[in-house]
């Protein structure tokens, strides 16, 4: 049996949507996004990892409580972007003898189960370092690079490189699965992209040119529905499945 924790990067403030509360905790169609999630990958790991902010922390402990549902919950004390988020699984008692760690981002609330299961087919199949979910799609904000073979090497965020008009592409989902231990080493090193030009902050998945690089094993899977890639990044994202 694989052993297989997840960790759920969770630190949003909520401003940028307009809401006063972490995204996590929106409600749609009369569950949180947080509880959606947690639902959905309770058959890989029964008390997941969630990276909080220091204002989010109370509310989403509440929230949890009233679902009936645990948590490790982990403080991310200052917006220090994705790359630091997933550093702080470390200091979640779950860390402790994890070999594979599922990662999904707090704010895709209709992940299909299907899609978390062909991922994780495919990682163990193939004995992968690192896998993740992907779609293609018109409007990419995020782009899986390939060489002329099609073979993977990188994923390029649309704002860090300068494209202002994104355009078609194959993108990541926020939804990944890899061994824990040469991803916590590469995060901790001083890489080239790992400070965002735009944001300043530690990326994530800058990661994967570099895991790349070093001969690791690195899938990425176009198993992605249209579903899988919704986000609440602003209302108008989500306007349809209210």
């Amino acid at each position: 049996m694989h052993n297989i924790r997840v960790l759920i990067a969770a630190a949003g403030r909520g401003s940028r949507a307009g809401l006063p509360y972490p995204k996590t905790l929106f409600p749609l169609q009369g569950k949180t996004i947080l509880q959606r999630i947690l639902e959905l990958l309770d058959p890989y790991d029964s008390q997941p990892t969630v990276i909080v902010s220091r204002e989010g922390e109370a509310l989403i402990g509440k929230s949890l409580k009233a679902s009936g549902l645990s948590a490790y919950l982990v403080v991310q004390q200052e917006q220090r972007g994705m790359g630091d988020a997933v550093l702080l699984f470390e200091e979640s008692p779950a860390s402790a003898g994890t070999e594979h760690l599922i990662l999904v981002w707090g704010d895709i609330p209709f992940i299909q189960p299907a899609t978390v299961s062909e991922m994780v087919d495919a990682h163990f199949k193939h004995a992968n370092d690192f896998t993740f979910a992907t779609r293609l799609v018109d409007s990419a904000y995020t782009v899986v690079s390939r060489d002329q073979e099609g073979k993977l090497t990188g994923v390029v965020e649309t704002r860090e490189s300068g494209i202002t008009v994104p355009q078609s592409g194959e993108r990541e989902i926020g939804l990944f699965i890899f061994r824990s231990s040469p991803v916590m080493r590469l995060l901790r090193d001083n890489l080239s992209g790992k400070w965002g030009r735009s944001t300043g902050e530690h990326g994530f998945l800058y990661i994967i040119a570099h895991l790349v690089s070093a001969g690791l094993r690195v899938e990425a899977i176009p198993v992605a529905t249209e579903l899988d890639t919704v986000s609440l990044n602003s209302m108008n994202d989500i306007d349809a499945y209210l």
